[in-house]
């Protein structure tokens, strides 16, 4: 059904009259700091760049091994180890401070044999990452059908698998998804040497689990819902090759800017699962501009296919070769702030797909998600709650741009 509706759509006639989305020049600098800002996505960056610290500590953690079995002891590492590693952790005031911020995850105490402090995960933590890993586990079938989606989306239906371990988290893969999942699927996946960088691997797809009439990208599917409404407001045909657009509170739409948007949104383009000549693309200004909108499409779909429809734009950076990308990421992101909103909070750059988004929680959530909102409800916590006889959390209450309320258990009657 949803493949025939796209069939008869995209017998119509293409638009004549196109219009680039154009910017002033600048350095990429200026145009990182002059973008229009969001503050429900960079309040919820704020509670993440705490969370993104917590979640390099705990992977420190439980990366250990116990030498005595016989104990049963959990994992855990010295203070002194972090203390170390603080400023690769980006712990500007030294990682026993920052242990000390978060008692609902981390916990300090005396080693009775090395004597010095060691920090292991609390109870309510490790709860909560057996919880992610049950989560991932169960939808194992869902995560194959995205590895699968972002093999598809290459031109060379591979991908270096360095490039795969850098987002396995992002797209919910288990930690041995290289023995778990590509080695148990050797009828859809292979390992080959690239055969140029030595000691590098490549993921390449050998099967098709998912029929190319079913590789359906996320935007095609928005589209003929939109198109299936009684009440569409918009002509059909002009939602073709239309994507979704929010943009951030108090931007300026120019009525110019309106226009352009307009025009951008008839042109055709190449889905990301369709196969395109990169080389013919590129020698007219029309195909220039097809190219950039498949851009556009191919890391919506990648957004899509994630656990929190968000992604750091340099790991993101690693795949632009392979989908045949040839124009800087970041600054695709900002020339479309109506799909895509850039933060630039932590230390990092970190794009979201915004169409995902309602008051900085995600509009359809999964077990995964649910799992990791459950860590940053910890982080959120702080210190608050130690005063009182029971301090897990149960729920964050959402503000009216996001989180910003608690309650624990002790809040209840």
């Amino acid at each position: 059904m949803l493949t025939q509706l796209l069939s008869k759509l995209n017998h119509q006639p293409p638009t004549t009259t196109i219009l680039l989305l154009l910017r002033r020049k600048t350095t990429s600098a200026e145009y990182v700091a002059s973008r229009n800002r969001d503050p429900t996505f960079e309040k919820l960056m704020d509670k993440y760049k705490n969370l993104f610290k917590v979640i390099s500590i705990q992977n420190l953690i439980l990366g250990t091994t116990t030498t005595n079995n016989a104990t049963a002891s959990p994992p855990a590492v010295s203070v002194d180890f972090l203390n170390r590693l603080s400023q690769r952790l980006h712990l500007n005031r030294g990682a026993t401070h920052f242990l000390r911020k978060y008692p609902h995850i981390f916990h300090i105490f005396h080693h009775p044999t090395k004597l010095q402090p060691f920090c292991t995960l609390t109870e309510s933590a490790l709860k909560i990452t057996q919880q992610e890993a049950a989560a991932i586990n169960a939808s194992l079938p869902l995560v194959i059908n995205r590895l699968v989606r972002m093999l598809s989306m290459s031109v060379t239906k591979t991908l270096p698998l360095r490039a795969i371990f850098k987002v396995f988290r992002e797209l919910g893969l288990p930690d041995d998804f290289e023995d778990s999942v590509i080695l148990k699927k050797s009828n859809l996946f292979a390992l080959v040497d690239s055969g140029i960088e030595p000691n590098t691997h490549l993921l390449k797809l050998v099967g098709d689990v998912i029929p190319k009439s079913e590789l359906v990208a996320a935007v095609d599917s928005w589209r003929v819902m939109e198109c299936c409404k009684e009440d569409v407001g918009v002509d059909r045909n002009e939602i073709l090759y239309s994507f979704k657009h929010s943009y951030p509170p108090g931007m300026k739409l120019r009525r110019s800017f309106k226009a352009k948007v307009k025009e951008w949104e008839k042109l055709k383009y190449v889905g990301p699962y369709e196969a395109v000549e990169i080389g013919e693309k590129r020698k007219s200004k029309i195909g220039t501009m097809e190219m950039e909108k498949r851009a556009v499409g191919i890391v919506h779909e990648f957004l899509s296919l994630t656990v929190e429809k968000m992604v750091e734009v340099e790991k993101i950076s690693h795949f632009r070769k392979w989908f045949g990308i040839d124009l800087n990421i970041r600054d695709l992101f900002l020339d479309h702030p109506g799909i895509f909103y850039l933060s630039t909070k932590g230390y990092r750059h970190t794009v979201f797909l915004r169409e995902a988004y309602e008051r900085g929680c995600l509009i359809e959530p999964n077990p995964v998600y649910e799992a990791r909102r459950k860590l940053l409800d910890l982080v959120i916590l702080g210190r608050r709650g130690l005063s009182r006889g029971h301090s897990e959390p149960t729920s964050v209450r959402q503000g009216d741009d996001g989180i910003d309320e608690l309650k624990t258990d002790s809040d209840e009657d």
